[in-house]
């Protein structure tokens, strides 16, 4: 099974130069985002110590989770918040999608399609404790007293649970220290610092260019990918419904572009023979408006 990111321009680039972010928890945009509702007993204050594992597989949650209607005055997410602030310290965050065709994603993520769609192989290593996100319609609740009592480490996904206002995202996260990081002296407009890892090349498979991605971005990305095994397509808009036709521009294993009068223009500039191919490409297309109107 293949995973996807929704990127702009910018961090497309970064990926298919080798690096990928890897984000605090506190830096996404669900406010929500690891902040469960806890319940501390008396002698557990707001302030506790505990160790995570970044890829201990989540547990079932009848052995760390509170009934649905449990109720007390010990219940609300001060502990969690702290929690929260230590991870923003300590880890990073990789969110993915099984999604391949989202118009949300599409827009949330890859500037309103001007960006891409990339699509990996999640066999590759460097997904190793991968795990889906969960989606609940109410808020969990957790026993704080199961992990300060417990002497293994606790496993980070079992506070990666989402409203299910975002089931449409089919998440899928790694989760790293960022002590394995690299830091890149920058930060983002939350003012968290940037922080990165290596992504082996051979883990991408495909990039999905978005219909609004500008010619020049077009053409700089053909640059990048030519001389790799990737595939490359375009999302143009269809011609009938709500839909996109996935133009193919390049297949894996197949080193020579596929050129239609539709994604002619990125190589329109080129010389020899790929260069003529798509000019004769784009006045076919103009032959077919004017046909069109005849």
């Amino acid at each position: 099974m293949a995973l996807y990111k929704y990127l702009t321009f910018a961090n497309l680039k970064n990926v298919l130069n080798g690096t990928i972010r890897l984000t605090q928890p506190g830096a996404f945009n669900d406010p929500f985002e690891m902040v469960p509702e806890l319940y501390a007993p008396k002698n557990i204050g707001p302030n506790i110590n505990f160790q995570f594992s970044v890829t201990a597989p989540r547990r079932e949650p009848e052995s760390f989770e509170l009934p649905k209607g449990f109720k007390s005055e010990r219940c609300n997410d001060i502990v969690s918040r702290n929690i929260r602030h230590e991870l923003d310290q300590s880890i990073g965050v990789l969110c993915l999608s099984e999604n391949p065709s989202s118009f949300l994603m599409w827009s949330y993520y890859a500037d309103s399609y001007a960006g891409a769609v990339v699509e990996f192989d999640d066999t590759h290593d460097f997904f190793t404790g991968k795990f889906p996100m969960e989606y609940r319609a109410s808020r969990p609740k957790m026993d704080i007293s199961v992990y300060v009592c417990n002497q293994e480490p606790v496993p980070i996904s079992e506070f990666c649970t989402k409203p299910i206002d975002w089931k449409h995202e089919a998440e899928v996260r790694i989760i790293r220290s960022l002590s394995d990081c690299k830091y890149i002296d920058a930060k983002d407009s939350r003012d968290y610092p940037i922080f990165v890892m290596d992504i082996p090349p051979e883990c991408v498979t495909a990039v999905v260019m978005g219909e609004r991605m500008c010619i020049t971005n077009q053409r700089s990305i053909w640059k990048m990918v030519k001389s790799r095994d990737i595939s490359l397509h375009l999302d143009a808009i269809s011609n009938w419904d709500y839909e996109f036709r996935r133009e193919k521009i390049r297949l894996l294993g197949i080193p020579n572009p596929i050129i239609s009068p539709r994604t002619a223009h990125i190589f329109s500039e080129e010389d020899g023979t790929l260069g003529e191919l798509a000019r004769f490409q784009l006045q076919r297309k103009e032959l077919a408006f004017v046909n069109d109107a005849l």
